[in-house]
């Protein structure tokens, strides 16, 4: 039951285009005690599927620039191998450090323009 619950609550914000790894990861090592690297592996398994499915429906919805859309894939590719060496060089904590300072980060930046929005 609770990988049923993690998967739709993640589902619902991945399709709001949030990021669901910011809820799965986090569930999945509080909840199911998934070690760091095993969370994070099955974040980016889970993300196809979702990502496919709210693609559909943003693309039918015309709500996509693909002319911003294709450079930031081309170049998130070659991140996404980047990141991909350094979280398999990384150690469990380090990585769940790491990963909690940027949700940190991500909260506080969403906080202060949230601030700046309201004035």
């Amino acid at each position: 039951m609770k990988l049923f619950f993690i998967g739709l609550i993640s589902g619902i914000v991945s399709g709001m285009g949030i990021g669901g790894g910011a809820i799965l990861i986090p569930a999945l090592i509080m909840f199911v005690k998934a070690p760091q690297h095993i969370a994070q592996s099955v974040n980016l398994l889970y993300f196809i599927p979702t990502a496919v499915a709210a693609l559909f429906v943003h693309i039918k919805n015309k709500r996509i620039d693909f002319k911003i859309a294709v450079p930031i894939i081309i170049f998130g590719l070659f991140g996404a191998y980047i990141g991909s060496q350094l979280a398999i060089n990384l150690s469990g904590p380090t990585l769940r450090k790491w990963f909690g300072v940027f949700l940190l980060v991500i909260g506080i930046n969403e906080m202060i323009r949230k601030d700046k929005a309201k004035k």
